[in-house]
């Protein structure tokens, strides 16, 4: 028999898809009015003020007067968020700082206010919705459902809730799913994260778990502890999981190594949040790309990838972007952050209505010699290089070798593999044919003797997670790079000899 919440979710579902719908059929004029709100509601902000908020009419006016920053070129204002002054870059005080780790910046504090904070809870929420709408599956609402996510446990600084973003979602939970929700609280505020996920396995294995999120990377180790302690496929320990939810990474290179864990295929939803806003999720189980959420006080705005870095790279708005192109993404929200590169590149999979994916992040390519390879090319060159094989790769991260002790320079792929391919050279020949298809500065630089095919270099088993541990990253909402311009990362492995 149907639970009573399975039934109500149904119509809430429907109801959610029909507002969803309207904003979504109207892209333009619903950015347009974000636009302006964020403009009038920050003009007597110190920010509006020191930018001239008030002159500004349209969209041209504010690309004059406000240019493209990250968190570097934001700091001095973030820095008087933090010391308790008021109206500095949204009006009053933020209600939590989601404290992030950045590479160049050290810590990074992203404000979070009372304005941002719903778009973070309701995105998720429809995700969800959207789906039990399209599939009409809302069975799974009364089992378990996991989130492996950072502690909960927040600090305060100057009158700010501190934490991190997964943490700070924690306390949002509604209250109908409080009950259906796991881990427990106390488990939640487990910081070292090996400690953590072996307490979750104990809590998990006697319930009735039918959805489970989070980061692919670590929901992965969550499942091989669960097939160590019972020697049996995640599918027949949780016979009614059927739904994964997650984000953060790209899940394809994930996909074979998981349906081996759990033993069949289960249905997925991707979701593209962040500290600075919630951007995207997937609302069709057959369209590639995430619905970008274009009516959560979230102004974007795009410089292609290619341009980024000119002088003067030109800034345009949804209204001019083309499919297949790579962006970075760049965001004005109610949270206070102005033309505010997060570093993410994306692709847009659709206009009708605007979908995406994420293509990597801008800092994260390899171009040694000027081939500019992106995140998303290395995974599609494993994917298709792993596909109708019986190859499954645990993780892998690609460097540049400047300086072989031999012969041409090449890219060096970093991989720890679940089940090792028998021909390695094969599979390294594949992997090159795939990139060189994909990017035609490589294939010139391959074809010109500048650079010689790739090399797969074995990682050792639980490579990546020792080398997580040893930087101090080990889950939450922490991931291996795919790639980098220097051997950084690589050289802290451990690889197979």
């Amino acid at each position: 028999m149907i639970s009573l919440k399975s039934a109500l979710a149904k119509p809430f579902a429907r109801r959610v898809f029909k507002k969803v719908q309207k904003w979504a059929k109207n892209p333009v004029e619903t950015q347009k009015l974000v636009f302006q709100d964020l403009i009038a509601e920050a003009t007597r902000t110190a920010f509006g003020k020191d930018h001239d908020f008030v002159s500004i009419n349209n969209y041209d006016d504010f690309v004059k007067r406000v240019p493209i920053r990250d968190y570097e070129g934001l700091k001095s204002y973030v820095e008087k968020v933090v010391a308790g002054e008021e109206d500095v870059l949204w009006k009053g005080k933020p209600l939590y700082f989601a404290k992030t780790s950045g590479t160049t910046s050290g810590s990074k504090y992203i404000p979070i206010t009372k304005e941002s904070m719903p778009s973070h809870v309701e995105a998720a929420r429809n995700a969800i919705l959207l789906y039990i709408h399209e599939t009409g599956k809302s069975q799974f609402v009364k089992g378990k459902m996991i989130f492996l996510q950072g502690s909960p446990i927040l600090n305060e600084q100057n009158g700010i809730q501190l934490g991190r973003l997964s943490g700070i979602v924690a306390h949002y939970v509604p209250k109908y799913l409080q009950k259906n929700r796991l881990p427990s609280w106390e488990t939640n505020c487990i910081e070292d994260w090996e400690t953590k996920v072996d307490a979750i396995v104990e809590e998990t294995l006697p319930e009735n778990m039918t959805v489970i999120s989070g980061i692919p990377s670590w929901v992965q180790m969550y499942f091989e502890k669960l097939q160590q302690k019972t020697g049996k496929k995640v599918g027949d320990i949780f016979k009614n999981f059927n739904l994964f939810i997650f984000g953060g990474v790209n899940y394809e290179p994930y996909r074979a190594k998981f349906e081996n864990l759990i033993g069949r295929k289960v249905d997925s939803i991707e979701l593209y949040p962040a500290s600075e806003g919630f951007f995207a999720y997937q609302d069709k189980q057959n369209e590639k790309g995430m619905l970008l959420q274009l009516n959560s006080g979230i102004f974007y705005e795009f410089v292609k990838a290619d341009e980024f870095f000119n002088d003067n790279p030109k800034r345009i708005t949804i209204k001019d972007v083309e499919v297949g192109v790579n962006y970075v993404m760049i965001i004005s929200t109610n949270a206070g952050l102005w033309s505010y590169n997060i570093g993410d590149t994306v692709e847009f999979t659709s206009t009708k209505p605007y979908r995406v994916i994420v293509s990597g992040r801008i800092k994260h390519f390899i171009s040694a010699f000027g081939e500019h390879v992106i995140g998303k090319e290395v995974e599609q060159a494993m994917q298709d290089a792993v596909l109708a094989s019986d190859v499954r790769v645990s993780e892998f991260t690609v460097a540049p070798q400047i300086n072989p002790d031999e012969g041409l320079p090449y890219h060096e792929w970093f991989v720890e593999f679940e089940n090792e391919p028998k021909d390695l050279s094969a599979l390294e020949k594949k992997i090159d044919e795939s990139l060189q298809k994909q990017n035609t500065y490589y294939f010139d630089l391959i074809q010109g003797k500048v650079l010689r095919p790739l090399k797969v270099t074995k990682v050792k088993k639980d490579g990546f997670q020792d080398y997580m541990k040893s930087v101090g990253k080990l889950g939450g909402q922490n991931k291996i790079p795919r790639l980098s311009n220097d051997r950084k990362i690589v050289d802290g492995l451990a690889y197979v000899n």
